[in-house]
């Protein structure tokens, strides 16, 4: 067993194999539903809606609670193997976890047929304003996308310049990566920031109403 948990690719691909096969029997074998119905669409994107917001929300509180607040604790002598090896490899699968997110969320509304009233928070609606779940959903949606925004045009910019990663910026000096890696921080920290409000936006809409 030890050569199959020592191989992530193994494990990351059995994991959603096995995830898809249980999708599928409960779906179809146990539920009933059809491969076209809205049910199976619907139980397909909030599957891979709810694995996406963990890889990227996982990432976020990992920069936030783990790496930023430790990273004065380091030697510096030691500080590039977090700046060269593990923060782009993070940054990799926290930006697509940004995007995964988005666009799995955007399709599951699309499949509950809120979409569009979500996003004018319940303007939409007739008579307008009048579902507070709608306007509950369209809240955390645009928080996430806000969230969004600021991973992929303003953090993951920022890092680029600050970590040099793939030697994009190999003459910037000191001072610019150094507000560079500020900027990509703080709103790193707006995210976090984001996040619980959103979440509460996200659970509250699917329990509450």
């Amino acid at each position: 067993m030890a050569w199959f948990l020592s191989n992530l690719r193994y494990v990351a691909w059995t994991a959603l194999a096995v995830g898809a096969l249980f999708l599928i029997y409960f779906a179809m074998g146990v539920a009933g539903y059809a491969f076209g119905d809205a049910g199976f669409w619907e139980a397909l994107w909030r599957w891979t809606h709810v694995l996406s917001g963990i890889m990227w929300i996982g990432h976020l509180y990992y920069f936030n609670f783990t790496q930023i607040p430790n990273m004065p604790k380091i030697p510096d002598e030691q500080k590039p193997a977090i700046g060269k090896v593990i923060a782009p490899a993070a940054l990799f699968w926290f930006r697509w976890g940004a995007m995964a997110t988005l666009i799995t969320g955007l399709a599951l509304a699309g499949n509950q047929g809120y979409l569009v009233q979500a996003l004018t928070l319940g303007g939409a609606d007739d008579p307008s304003f009048a579902v507070p779940k709608h306007i509950l959903i369209g809240i955390g949606m645009w928080l996430a996308i806000a969230m969004w925004f600021n991973v992929w045009f303003i953090i993951w910019p920022n890092q680029q310049k600050a970590l040099n990663i793939n030697n994009k910026y190999p003459d910037l000096d000191a001072a610019a990566k150094a507000a560079a890696g500020k900027t990509a921080m703080l709103f790193s920290r707006t995210n976090t920031f984001l996040s619980v409000p959103m979440l509460v936006a996200m659970t509250g809409a699917s329990t509450l109403f």
